[in-house]
């Protein structure tokens, strides 16, 4: 999960995602937030956490090793967007 988000409530939908271009991996990722406001990378984790399990493409590998995982400001954006338009720029 990235950042710590106790302090708030609980979104009023259960799950919403959007498709960017990642420029850090230089392809189209899904990014899903949950009702709970934990996130999901869904190019991370399909590859990333991949890289260590298997052989994989060499270029797979150089954009595995640019991906930041849960630490990534285009995942914690899209969050921080979602909780602004959830409670207004207060919370």
């Amino acid at each position: 999960m990235v950042g710590s988000t106790t302090e708030l409530k609980p979104a009023g939908w259960r799950v919403t995602a959007t498709r960017i271009y990642c420029d850090l991996v230089g392809d189209f990722v899904t990014i899903l937030v949950h009702k709970d406001w934990s996130t999901n990378c869904v190019w991370y984790n399909s590859y990333k956490r991949e890289v260590a399990d298997r052989k994989i493409d060499k270029k797979l590998k150089v954009k595995a090793e640019k991906c930041t995982g849960p630490e990534c400001p285009h995942v914690i954006g899209y969050r921080d967007k979602l909780i602004k338009e959830e409670f207004g720029n207060g919370s």
